[in-house]
């Protein structure tokens, strides 16, 4: 399954499966809205860790998200919780 994006007013709605490889193409179709904007993960159902980190910056920039499963939210909230990783460390 890939990633569906579907534009609505003021937000984008994602289908499928976020991954790394469809990151960009998410953060050109928010930069297209003025803020606020909202995501909508309703129908999101797989996403990997870089799809997560990403959300989490997405709302740390302002960026609403709706409709978010609860596995992702945990997800989320687990990833704020951890020291960020520096290159070449363990």
């Amino acid at each position: 399954m890939t990633l569906r994006i579907e534009r609505f007013q003021g937000g984008i709605r994602l289908s499928g499966e976020l991954r790394a490889g469809h990151l960009d193409q998410v953060k050109t179709e928010i930069e297209r809205y003025e803020p606020p904007v909202v995501l909508d993960l309703e129908e999101l159902d797989l996403i990997d860790l870089e799809g997560v980190r990403f959300l989490n910056a997405c709302e740390s920039a302002g960026v609403s998200i709706l409709h978010c499963t609860p596995y992702i939210r945990e997800w989320m909230l687990q990833e704020r919780g951890r020291p960020k990783e520096r290159p070449g460390t363990l």
